[in-house]
């Protein structure tokens, strides 16, 4: 019988969170023996029901609010057709209901061509469209009578094994349930496909089944309240391995009363350029117990940084209280600070511990609304399936061309039977020169999502041969897939 005391302990957790206990009847003791296994075995049964009484009550509850979302828009390939999930709202500080969406789920979408509908099977159309492509959060204003918003939940208040359910519509099956836990979370520096512009990364990873449709949807915690907007899989094969990633709610809480008061979001900016590779040895050549902080490697003038006496090699490690665990971390909280909030910064200078005081303003113009972070060395474009390098004259002659060939280098490729070979010179993509990353990324940003035609060089037989090769921009490997 010890599997069924097991059984009732997990259950016994799962009415603990929720709020109730368990019944006085499934308190048994360690051990049992044969002549109660029968009245055990009742009990199970008797407890497994009540918790999954609890379960329906909270999806019964936050289904009302969960909504099918689809769109479309006009590409250069003809029409294309979105669909995705949302959830209605409600905050405190806007007593009107509204929508909340990623972003690629209603992207260049116009409002007559998005359809909302509703779990009562109304299908509406938004008013207005706010959109925020740095968080990948989109919020769609309606006004229409008799709607059942949720409310948001605190996502700081979660811990891992906080069981919450995944809502949405996933393959168009709307009104889906699933269950799950929090397994971690701060999952920062994910490679969204597409989405090169997400810079506030804190997601909540959990292994609640998360599929294609289901982007949009809420994370919803045992209290019925919104905790997350689910966003992504990790995913051999796209569909439901159980890692899934969610946009934790008090950040999207933060964008989306922005949006709803000013229609942007004002991201406070610090003026420095950070160092990506500061790993754990990196870390312990300056005397620090494990990897931590982020160290600079330029302070950018008239800037608030400069201001406040950062200096280049400072390794900030704490952020208005909060200590700061890599480069991601930090571009993170100083992007969602208020601004000309002054803030104090801890930084490792030289041995010693000092204190700043700084003030951040807002982005300016090109200015990046967070701390740029630039790898040391070579310019360079990588994802799972691609890398490149910017070729130079040395460059150039060490891979078998002239020194004055230009172009970029492959110097990573997802397997054997990639198109796309070491050594190749990529001199043109989209029909368009790229000589440096800048240009290369653009026109992958241009053609996102369409399989991109590349000029490569490729040296055949000891001799530069020009080639044509159609590069899928879908990730390979384990890969990231929008839940959508």
């Amino acid at each position: 019988m010890r599997n069924g005391i097991h059984t009732l302990n997990i259950i016994g957790a799962l009415l603990v969170f929720h709020g109730g206990s368990i019944p006085a009847r499934a308190q048994l003791p360690l051990t049992v023996n044969t002549r109660t296994a029968a009245i055990t075995a009742e009990l199970d049964s008797t407890t497994l029901v009540d918790a999954g009484r609890a379960v329906a009550a909270v999806a019964a509850k936050a289904t009302q609010s969960v909504v099918h979302i689809e769109s479309t828009h006009e590409s250069r390939r003809g029409e294309v057709e979105e669909t995705g999930s949302g959830v209605l709202l409600i905050s405190p500080r806007f007593r009107q209901p509204f929508v909340v969406t990623n972003r690629h789920v209603v992207a260049e979408a116009p409002l007559n061509s998005i359809a909302i509908k509703l779990s009562d099977g109304r299908v509406i159309s938004p008013s207005e469209k706010l959109e925020d492509p740095e968080s990948d959060l989109a919020v769609l204003k309606v006004d229409f009578p008799n709607l059942s918003p949720a409310e948001f939940g605190d996502s700081d208040n979660l811990d891992i094994g906080h069981f919450v359910l995944a809502m949405g519509s996933p393959f168009g099956l709307s009104q889906s349930s699933t269950l799950g836990i929090i397994s971690a979370k701060g999952r920062r520096s994910l490679e969204l496909p597409g989405h090169r512009r997400v810079i506030n990364q804190d997601f909540l990873q959990t292994d609640a089944a998360i599929n294609p449709g289901n982007s949009g949807g809420p994370l919803i915690n045992m209290q019925g309240r919104v905790v997350g907007i689910n966003t992504a899989i990790a995913s051999q094969g796209g569909g439901n391995e159980g890692i899934g990633f969610s946009i934790p709610s008090n950040l999207v809480r933060f964008i989306v009363e922005q949006l709803l008061e000013t229609g942007k979001v004002r991201r406070g900016y610090l003026g420095v350029e950070l160092d990506e590779n500061f790993d754990y040895d990196a870390a312990r050549r300056y005397s620090l117990p494990r990897q931590m902080g982020a160290r600079v490697t330029r302070v950018l003038e008239g800037t608030p940084a400069a201001n406040a006496g950062l200096r280049v090699d400072d390794v900030i490690l704490n952020f208005d209280g909060s200590d700061i665990e890599d480069v991601t971390d930090l571009i993170n909280r100083a992007s969602l600070t208020p601004i000309n909030k002054t803030v104090r910064l801890i930084v490792l200078r030289n041995g010693q511990k000092t204190t700043l005081q700084i003030t951040l303003t807002e982005r300016r113009g090109a200015q990046s609304a967070a701390p740029k972070v630039v790898p040391p060395g070579e310019e360079r474009f990588e994802n799972v399936s691609l890398q490149l390098l910017t070729l130079d004259s040395g460059l150039a002659i060490q891979s078998g061309f002239a020194a004055s060939q230009r172009g970029l280098l492959v110097s990573a490729v997802p397997d054997e039977d990639s198109p796309l070979k070491l050594y190749d010179i990529i001199v043109e993509a989209g029909r368009k020169p790229v000589n440096s990353i800048a240009q290369f990324d653009a026109v992958a940003a241009e053609h996102e999502g369409e399989p991109l035609l590349l000029h490569v060089v490729r040296t055949v037989e000891g001799r530069p041969t020009n080639l044509l090769i159609v590069w899928n921009q879908q990730l390979s490997a384990r890969e990231l897939h929008l839940a959508d």
